[in-house]
């Protein structure tokens, strides 16, 4: 059984027999999880001028993860991004994207991520569908994510791991802004492709 499963409403005998061959070290994962922004990324690439990609990336966000090894669609995750720190390398061009013809980061400060459902897909591979909130729209998304594991770091905190990408139509979420090129085509593409690198640290036991 996978980290995160389909909803199961089959028999009781079928739930049992999941329930029997839950792997224990999927088990141990259970808990409350914060992503840590020091080992983790959130990016994007972006075709430009029809000729070549950009890449960027947010340098300020956080989220949660609380899995549930024995019941994984009972899993979930939020993260929540400040615009203000998107990053493609160039100032101007940041400065253009957190303006009012992409993200007008002054009235939306936040892009924010709330998952709805969790499936195994096969292996170590998962889809999470959620809520994608951007300016003011919000519509739903599905992320496939390859687990990568989990680990004890030298300072004793336990890790969970995942990697994985998604594609967009910007436009979908208002972001419409473009430039005719002399040549045909546009500057800037509809699609875009969003990366996600992953660490997320257990937070220790609430007390009783």
């Amino acid at each position: 059984m996978g980290l995160f499963t389909r909803r199961n409403n089959d028999s009781a005998t079928a739930t049992a027999t999941a329930v029997a061959t839950v792997d224990p070290a999927l088990a141990a994962l259970s808990g409350d999880y914060t992503i840590d922004p020091a080992h983790s990324s959130i990016g994007f690439t972006v075709r430009h001028a029809m000729v070549t990609n950009v890449r960027g990336s947010f340098g300020s966000y956080e989220g949660a993860l609380s899995l549930d090894g024995t019941d994984p669609s009972r899993s979930s995750a939020a993260i929540d991004v400040d615009i203000a720190s998107v990053d493609t390398g160039i100032a101007d061009r940041d400065g253009h994207l957190r303006g009012g013809d992409f993200f007008d980061a002054e009235n939306f400060p936040k892009m924010t991520f709330r998952s709805t459902a969790a499936e195994q897909v096969g292996g170590d591979r998962y889809r999470i569908t959620g809520d994608l909130t951007i300016k003011d729209v919000t519509r739903p998304l599905s992320i496939d994510l390859d687990f990568q594991g989990s680990a004890t770091d030298v300072y004793g905190n336990e890790r969970a791991g995942f990697e994985g990408s998604t594609e967009i139509l910007r436009s979908d979420w208002g972001l419409t802004w473009n430039a005719a090129l002399e040549a045909g085509g546009v500057m800037v593409s509809d699609k875009v492709k969003l990366t996600f690198d992953i660490s997320a640290i257990k937070n220790a036991p609430q007390a009783a």
